[in-house]
């Protein structure tokens, strides 16, 4: 025997509602449960919700059978949101991405709780801990039954779900208009790293001036100061700290400043400044500064000096290695972790998406192994980083495997990876697809396209799109010389060299992504359909969930691996002056690239219509409309100015061809038809 939830559940509270997290948490708690359960006459048992000095955002439930009551206690809001959400996910069996992955919801009449069921929530590992929607042109532009909102709504949910209490809520113009609702479902609100206390950006307020503070002090300060008084009604971590007017350092639109020394002191002076405009008006506010790529180095090197209540923020390099990131072609690597005497609190900003535009991942997965995240924040936890975790997860879908693992891992601080993925299969996929798919996904780093000798030198789809540009490019600007773009990758000394060194690793990706496809593509035709005993609920869909996630993500890794190899085919045979050759494996290039345009835009059914339309970072098409400039420039090389002979080569007979007393008879052929001609002779 045990109690019932179902839709005649009452709720009786001894906490305040007009807390919003808590109100908005139980809102999604009866959605759910409308979800779950079908209408019934049945009485429901009682939620009894009160407060008990519990640990800071710990909850208790506990069933009392004789009177009916599901007791929920906590000893603060939070404790009170993430026990709601575990009545949904421990005894309605609803997932934490039951959004992102499509889970099935059977409506039963009610669902039975044991009579001696009891849930007593422990202290997390790691104190603030959250997601910054980094990138998110996806989600930008995607709306769910007509509302803009629900998808950011969403991704904030399943953030409660994992364990989280802190968000960047966008970036730039999404940050803003978002953070409100944020705040009110619970969370800590912090900011980019280049967008010091969330205030706007200097060049939008003053887009007619230079954004230098030795110019303009007064008017940085007074956004400054706009900024926190527009967010201290929230909860908040003051992100402090002196970046350029994009993602990159202040001193590129300043020149003034030349040297380590004057860029660390103006750094300092003016983040000494935040703080203490900060504390002036929220005395007991969280500050934390970032340092990352150049300000690493500026720390490391003594020359910033930072208050000793501000949280450093460590960070990986894009790849899940903790290490300065690269930037264009400077890429130092140094470790970034706190040493031992370093003092004071101290967080990490890691990435499961990255971009690059160089090699790294955002529309597919990080392509580096679980095993490798792992030890490297392990490492983490051994420098004693537990105060604050933020995790690049752009736009969620693509990233959920790696979003569910660290979210175990600042729970509890460990994490078995194979049962790990063992249960993350079993509950999205199904007990009789576990073992398939947990091996299939296990093996994904190891098909994974290695650039470089460091471990972590693994290729996300930026790779191969990318830097096939970078190509196209210099051959069409200056082909006698190598692309400046790439002198992080190779020391070819010219762009022929160039083109031979990332042909070869295309072909590797090609033969590598096209085995995987294949194993893929087999485990899809043998998933099965079954319910699932880890959620309570049915697993349908599973082959379709398969297709939405990794079978989309190595089809995209495969087209686009073939196509930058014909890119490569393309540039040699230009070379060597073969015109005609390079036109047709522009062509053949082109047609690889806009199928992974196409295989990921099939994957858009039902809620997810258009939720690829405005992929525009690695920007698959764009790879496509490149070749398109690749195929006439080509054409104008091998057959300009008069543009007839080839048209003769492959529309006329052979004794046709010969004879040249019209030079053509028809209009002139555009080049997507002349390469169908091409086609047909040479395919």
């Amino acid at each position: 025997m045990g109690l019932v939830i179902n839709r005649n559940m009452e709720i009786v509270s001894k906490v305040s509602l007009a807390s919003e997290p808590v109100r908005r948490a139980l809102e999604n708690l009866k959605r759910d449960i409308k979800k779950a359960c079908l209408a019934s006459g049945e009485k429901g048992c009682v939620l009894f919700m009160e407060e008990k000095p519990l640990p800071r955002e710990c909850f208790s439930l506990a069933a009392d059978q004789e009177n009916n009551r599901l007791y929920l206690c906590a000893g603060d809001e939070m404790g009170f949101v993430y026990g709601i959400y575990e009545i949904s996910r421990s005894i309605l069996g609803i997932t934490d991405f039951w959004f992102w992955n499509d889970q099935q919801i059977q409506r039963r009449e009610g669902y039975l709780v044991d009579g001696d069921y009891r849930f007593d929530s422990e202290p997390y590992a790691v104190d603030l801990r959250g997601w910054f929607v980094n990138d998110e042109v996806l989600i930008r532009t995607w709306s769910v039954n007509r509302r803009e909102e629900e998808p950011w709504e969403m991704v904030f949910e399943t953030l409660l779900r994992c364990g989280g209490n802190m968000v960047i809520p966008g970036t730039d113009k999404s940050s803003e208009r978002y953070r409100g609702l944020a705040a009110a479902m619970g969370f800590y609100i912090t900011h980019h790293h280049a967008e010091p206390l969330g205030a706007e950006m200097f060049s939008r307020a003053y887009p007619e001036l230079n954004p230098s503070y030795e110019a303009h002090p007064e008017k940085f300060q007074g956004l400054w100061r706009q900024g926190i008084e527009d967010q201290r009604r929230f909860k908040v971590v003051w992100n402090l700290g002196f970046r350029g007017q994009g993602d990159r350092p202040f001193w590129e639109d300043d020149l003034r400043y030349q040297t380590q020394e004057s860029r660390g002191k103006l750094m300092s002076s003016l983040i000494r400044m935040q703080y203490d405009m900060v504390r002036k008006e929220i005395p007991e506010a969280l500050c934390c500064t970032n340092l990352y790529g150049e300000t690493m180095e500026l720390y490391r090197d003594g020359y910033l000096d930072l208050p000793e209540e501000v949280i450093k923020i460590w960070a990986d390099n894009g790849f899940g290695k903790m290490v300065t990131r690269r930037q264009e072609n400077h890429n130092p690597r140094i470790p970034a972790l706190p040493a031992e005497e370093d003092r004071g609190s101290h967080g990490i900003y890691y990435h499961v998406s990255f971009y690059d535009l160089q090699a790294a991942n955002h529309i597919t997965m990080l392509p580096n192994s679980p095993e490798l995240v792992y030890r490297e924040l392990q490492e983490v936890m051994r420098h004693g980083v537990k105060d604050y975790w933020l995790v690049n997860c752009s736009n969620v879908k693509p990233h959920v495997y790696f979003l569910d693992l660290l979210a175990q891992i600042w729970r509890s601080g460990s994490v078995d990876i194979e049962e790990h993925r063992r249960r993350y299969v079993t509950t999205y996929y199904g007990a009789e697809n576990e073992s398939r798919i947990s091996a299939c996904l296990a093996d994904y780093p190891k098909y994974a396209v290695s650039y470089g000798p460091n471990e972590d030198d693994r290729a996300g789809e930026q790779f191969s799109n990318h830097v096939a540009r970078m190509l196209i490019s210099q051959y069409m600007k200056q082909k006698d010389v190598p692309s400046g773009h790439l002198l992080w990758a190779t020391d070819a000394g010219d762009l022929r060299g160039q083109v031979k060194w990332y042909q070869q690793l295309c072909l590797t990706g090609e033969r590598n992504y096209r085995e995987y496809l294949n194993r893929c593509e087999k485990v899809a035709a043998e998933i099965t359909e079954e319910n699932n005993t880890v959620s309570k609920q049915p697993i349908s869909g599973s082959r379709r969930l398969f297709e939405d996630s990794l079978l989309l993500q190595v089809q995209i890794h495969y087209h686009c691996y073939t196509g930058a190899y014909q890119v490569c085919q393309s540039l040699l045979a230009a070379m060597d002056g073969q015109y005609q050759k390079s036109f047709y494996y522009a062509g053949k290039a082109r047609e690889e690239y806009l199928a992974a345009d196409a295989v990921m835009r099939s994957r858009e059914h039902g809620k997810w219509h258009n939720f690829y339309a405005n992929e525009c970072l690695a920007d698959i098409k764009q790879s496509a409309w490149m070749l398109e400039g690749l195929m006439s420039y080509v054409r104008n090389l091998g057959d300009g100015p008069h543009f007839y002979q080839w048209q003769r080569d492959f529309l006329y007979s052979e004794e046709d061809r010969r004879v040249m007393l019209i030079l053509v008879m028809e209009n002139h052929l555009k080049d997507q038809e002349l390469f169908v001609l091409m086609k047909e002779k040479w395919d």
